[in-house]
């Protein structure tokens, strides 16, 4: 097979121009620039409400700023400062043509000139977000009680006091993420009736009997919540609570009536596998959702389902895309859907007609989603890419045209050295073309060292997407070229690309890599081959610990962050045990052979190439000992090898001063082992 290089050159698109002493972007620079939301559209269509955070100046926090635009053309974004003097959370328009907005425990309602309203009273209740119908007759809250509360109030339920603060258990989870878990609490739905401006009675429970979290856990949101325009019903995914919870990727739809009259059906109850993101027509007579087809795999295809809620009669939309949809909304005439997928590192958006299922791509390049359609046609929605972060863009449907429509972090990235980035492809395992890209600073004379960066999941990838943590941009620094791999079991490929890894963990993978790394430094001279240092998080951290045993002469030193490094102590420690029962066959006790057969800690006696370890101490998804235990063999072999320890952070660095921290001993790590003459790969 005839390999062919496919290369997409954005600089010119992407980087910012050139001015004079301009600098490269560093970490600071990523933690300040502003960081948007999904845009919210008032009811006639005029205008766009959009969150925008910022650091704070101790650049520990961030502070939200709200923004007006209008959708007409004339005018720049501008901060909407009456409104943001009101402290709002989570605002967003309502249907009735007010703002609606959480704020000291409540939520309000502001109309622009007028004084706020507050509607809840609470009496310090504590909640998550809150969901209004499109009439304003109804709101729902999103929070976390015990399940055994009858209502929002929960006053039938009496705090125990206890001795010490010892917690307690008698199934899983027992925690998540980065959280312990409180036996006997979930994320429920409360609602409750607006009248005359205020929300009355106690807020019913809606889950019912329900054992589970809505949202999900740990990362759901209101998009796994939708309300009927008149309050009554309330569409929503959970996961079944109980013994089952931590084996079981099965989410199911349900709907409830939002007072609490009855209990909730289960709309999917046919389908074992994930269901979510349910959607509701512009007429409500019809059920937009998501859903796999394989249970317990969590990176199964996502396709299209829509549900007659009249006759309980659904039928599949995309079952003929292989792709993986991860975002839907109707267009208002209800003809058709826009939804965003992965493909070929790129994110695009597409409408699919729903009589036809015909598919129409809207965007290009970049990461595209948030999408609101218009009622006129046009497609609002926020778009990012490797060299920039998200920014509001319009489609419209006459000539297929997408324009930028603000700018918000425009005269900050103008400070920066421009960089490009050049996608390509090659033969990977088995002679499957396999994609990866190169970014550099564009106006870099002379070689490069090269960062070669390893995407998580497995089944993720980096793409044409900014990021606000592991961000190839801020990486790069002005004298990195920073390389990335979409290995197989990425995802944007086809979902037989993205199986291909379970069982295989450390075999195709690995293989890409080397071909993959060794194509890169062959198409582009500027690249130094011999001064190479790899890096990645979570699988990509198991990578770092498979190369040092299995590829241990080509880097000049790895940096692992959150990495396994004991297959076995991992199964047994971790708490989504859907995740490696999937992907290695079964639990430690039924396939202990694949397990065994791709663990690092097994090839330890041949590491010898430097590698820094990074651990965050409330990481639940991979806990700190598999770091502790990779350092402890490092140092036990006497391989230059470092320990860098954040206290409060989970799988991912969140905190912007710790972000910046973590940049500055990745640099200093890389810089200290590129240098000419240094490293082992010299």
């Amino acid at each position: 097979m005839k390999t062919t290089l496919a290369l997409t050159a954005l600089a010119t698109v992407l980087a910012a121009p050139a001015i004079a002493q301009a600098e490269p972007m560093s970490a600071t620079d990523l933690v300040k620039l502003g960081r948007m939301g999904a845009p919210s559209v008032s009811p006639d269509g005029d205008h766009a409400l959009v969150s925008v955070s910022f650091a704070n100046d101790d650049l520990s926090g961030r502070r939200t700023v709200y923004y007006k635009k209008s959708l007409h053309g004339e005018g720049a974004m501008e901060s909407w400062d009456a409104l943001n003097a009101l402290s709002p959370s989570g605002a967003r328009w309502g249907g009735d043509g007010a703002i609606w907005y959480a704020a000291h425990g409540e939520v309000h309602r502001w109309v622009e000139g007028e004084e706020r309203q507050q509607v809840s009273d609470l009496g310090g209740k504590d909640f998550d977000d809150f969901l209004v119908s499109n009439d304003g007759s109804t709101v729902v809250l999103l929070a976390h009680r015990d399940n055994a509360c009858e209502d929002f109030l929960c006053a039938n339920v009496e705090t125990e006091e206890q001795v010490g603060n010892a917690l307690e258990y008698d199934e899983l989870f027992v925690r998540h993420w980065s959280t312990w878990l409180t036996e006997g609490e979930k994320a429920q739905l409360f609602g409750f009736d607006v009248v005359d401006g205020k929300m009355v009675g106690s807020g019913a429970k809606i889950g019912g009997a329900l054992t589970g979290n809505t949202p999900s856990k740990p990362f759901g949101g209101s998009e796994e919540v939708t309300l009927s325009a008149d309050g009554s019903m309330v569409y929503f995914a959970q996961r079944e609570g109980g013994p089952a919870e931590p084996t079981s990727t099965n989410l199911d739809l349900y709907a409830a009536p939002s007072d609490g009259s009855a209990a909730p059906i289960n709309l999917t109850q046919a389908n074992g596998a994930h269901d979510n993101l349910p959607t509701l027509s512009p007429d409500g007579r019809t059920l937009a959702y998501i859903a796999m087809e394989r249970a317990n795999y969590e990176s199964d295809r996502f396709h299209v389902r829509l549900l007659d809620l009249a006759t309980g009669t659904s039928r599949a939309l995309t079952d003929d895309w292989d792709a993986s949809v991860g975002s839907i909304a109707w267009t208002p005439d209800g003809q058709s859907l826009i939804v965003g997928v992965g493909e070929v590192m790129e994110h695009p958006l597409y409408r699919i007609d729903v009589a036809t299922g015909a598919r129409q791509r809207l965007t290009r390049e970049g990461n595209a989603g948030n999408a609101v359609p218009l009622d006129d046609g046009r497609i609002l929605f926020t778009m990012n890419n490797l060299a920039r972060p998200s920014e509001l863009f319009v489609y419209a449907p006459e000539g297929g045209t997408v324009s930028q429509v603000s700018n918000v972090n425009g005269a900050a990235l103008a400070q920066f050295d421009a960089v490009e980035w050049e996608k390509f492809s090659f033969e990977g395992a088995d002679g499957d073309t396999v994609w990866g890209f190169s970014l550099k600073p564009s106006m870099a004379e002379g070689e490069l060292p090269v960062a070669f960066v390893v995407h998580g999941g497995p089944q993720g990838s980096f793409g044409n997407s900014w990021s606000t943590r592991w961000n190839p941009r801020a990486i790069s620094n002005g004298k990195y070229a920073v390389v990335s791999i979409d290995f197989h079991g990425s995802t944007g490929y086809g979902q037989d690309f993205t199986d291909s890894i379970n069982k295989d963990w450390g075999g195709k993978p690995l293989e890409d890599l080397q071909k993959g790394l060794a194509f890169a430094l062959e198409r582009d001279e500027q690249l130094a081959g011999n001064r190479i240092c790899a890096l990645g998080a979570s699988y990509g951290g198991y990578m770092m610990n498979w190369i040092e045993g299995n590829w241990s002469d080509r880097f000049d030193c790895l940096i692992n962050h959150n990495g396994l490094f004991d297959m076995r102590g991992f199964y047994y420690s971790t708490e989504e045990l859907w995740f490696p029962r999937w992907d290695m066959g079964g639990s430690y006790a039924e396939a202990s052979e694949t397990y065994e057969r791709w663990n690092p800690v097994n090839y330890v006696d041949e590491w010898q190439t430097p590698m820094m370890v990074v651990l965050g101490l409330q990481d639940f998804r991979v806990p700190y000992a598999q770091g502790l235990g990779a350092f402890t063999a490092l140092q036990e072999r006497g391989v230059p090898s470092k320990l860098l320890v954040f206290p409060e952070e989970n799988h991912w660095v969140l905190n912007g001063e710790n972000s910046i921290r973590w940049h500055q001993e990745v640099h200093d790590w890389m810089d200290r082992w590129t240098a000419p003459g240094v490293g082992q790969a010299q």
